[in-house]
């Protein structure tokens, strides 16, 4: 049996799979825990991949690698490819101004819907780069090249080296990417397939640094080098990808699919055959992992409203479905706009949550519990309704992430959604779509292994438009105070 790995190095967590290549069969895997925070040295996720390398039973039987990875995050190194800051996250949200100058400077959001597919906001990492410029031009004048968190570990993995002249730029021409992860730095093209270094040289002050080169979807990346991370080497290394690539790849979704992510972002995306360029903002014009696209929407609020309304309301997340399924639909007027970490769909990165319609028949914990099932869904509706509106038909919406584990989500979401909704059985499917690209670059050809799909449960329900209709006249009763 020839085994395969695929890391997930997520905001809070990295999780390893260890499958059998052929039939996608779980053998084994392990995981550990990633520091909070919107930045974070890149060391605290290397030593997370060691250990859960470790509990999944390491790497010596292990024939290919790959690496999927949070997307967006500012990773700069020196010359010597020493890590010169913390990186920024995807949830940081500092650049929001340098976000706004940028679209400004290029003319505004279509210039940059047609140059590389999305309009910038603080997520992007082209805005992470405007900020450093700006607020830290020291550490600016010292990076030498900038990569994302799944190149970087891909690199490490590869024995990416640090300091001395053996380590400088020969090892940082080393660094290599994919399109799936490329795609939302907000300076390569999906509709040429090169970096608009333009772009790049516009953000970061008149310069471009070394950037990773971007491979095939079933192109090496080299090898894992014994000692480096892995005590085990010599596995073959796949490119990696994104993690919403991952996810995509892990489902075997499918030119028409919907998948609807609740983790610690919401993601809505779609497989498409042809790129996407939405001069609002909306929708990100992403590539996939495969070859194709993967028009995206992503809110920063998904599964944590329901870690904090559970919080305040003292219960567990069992609970607070339950107390959300016994209130009525629209949550008798009560709405939660769920805007709790700020949002970047829509771009509101300093606003703050509000609830509306607190009356003395809704000021009790049910109705309080579906408001903020009601509210999340709404932001995920909305979404959807714009990969719709770019061209992208609906074949089937899955619904997938720990968000997803919650009966008021699974039950409530078509009704929400006005479509029904695929659940398959909860699973790392970054981690899976990693290991997928891994056995892809092991047997070659054009397309990725065929795996058995995962069975799935069928959600339906009745739509209830109002829902969405109140969520939507609250959200602008309060959009000049959010």
């Amino acid at each position: 049996m020839t085994l395969v790995a695929g890391v997930d190095s997520s905001t809070q967590s990295c999780k390893v799979v260890v499958r059998d290549a052929e039939t996608g069969r779980l053998v084994r895997e392990g995981r550990a825990s990633h520091p909070e925070g919107t930045e974070v040295d890149p060391a605290a996720w290397e030593a997370a991949l060691r250990t859960a390398i470790e509990e999944a039973g390491g790497l010596a039987d292990v024939a290919a690698v790959a690496v999927g990875g949070q997307q967006h995050g500012m990773v700069c190194l020196d010359s010597d490819g020493e890590v010169v800051r913390p990186a920024l996250l995807w949830n940081d949200t500092r650049s929001a101004q340098a976000a706004t100058d940028l679209t400004a400077e290029l003319g505004g959001g279509q210039a940059w819907a047609d140059a590389v597919g999305l309009v910038p906001v603080a997520s992007f990492t082209v805005t992470k780069l405007r900020w450093l410029a700006e607020h830290e031009p020291e550490n600016a004048d010292r990076t030498a090249a900038v990569c994302l968190p799944h190149d970087w570990l891909t690199w490490r993995l590869a024995g990416g080296r640090r300091g001395g002249s053996e380590g400088g730029q020969q090892s940082l021409d080393g660094l290599v990417t994919d399109r799936g992860d490329a795609s939302g730095t907000g300076y390569w093209s999906p509709f040429t397939g090169d970096y608009r270094t333009d772009l790049l040289e516009r953000a970061f002050g008149g310069r471009a640094p070394v950037l990773p080169r971007v491979l095939g979807p079933a192109e090496r990346a080299g090898a894992v080098s014994a000692g480096a991370v892995a005590a085990d080497g010599g596995a073959v290394l796949g490119p990696g990808t994104g993690d919403n690539a991952a996810a995509a790849l892990g489902i075997n979704a499918e030119p028409g699919d919907v998948v609807l992510s609740i983790g610690t972002s919401g993601v809505v995306s779609t497989v498409s055959t042809t790129p996407s360029a939405d001069p609002t903002g909306t929708v990100a014009g992403f590539a996939d992992a495969t070859g194709n696209f993967l028009p995206l929407v992503v809110t920063l609020n998904a599964a944590r409203v329901l870690d904090a309304t559970a919080r305040l309301l003292g219960v567990d997340h069992d609970e607070l479905s339950r107390l959300a399924l016994t209130a009525p639909a629209g949550s008798g007027g009560l709405v939660l706009v769920p805007y709790l970490e700020g949002e970047r769909t829509p771009d509101k990165p300093h606003a703050t949550g509000a609830l509306h319609g607190l009356t003395l028949s809704t000021a009790d914990p049910a109705h309080l519990a579906r408001a903020a099932v009601e509210g999340l869904l709404c932001g995920l509706a909305d979404g959807l309704e714009a990969i719709a509106a770019q061209g992208n038909p609906v074949r089937r919406v899955l619904l997938v992430g720990g968000g997803a584990r919650s009966e008021a989500v699974r039950r409530l979401a078509p009704a929400v959604l006005g479509v029904p909704v695929l659940v398959p059985p909860p699973g790392e499917y970054v981690a899976d779509g990693a290991a997928r690209q891994a056995a892809w670059v092991l047997a070659g050809g054009d397309a990725p292994p065929v795996w058995p799909a995962t069975s799935t449960q069928t959600y339906q329900a009745d739509p209830v438009p109002f829902v969405r209709e109140r969520y939507a006249e609250v959200r602008e009763m309060t959009a000049d105070r959010v």
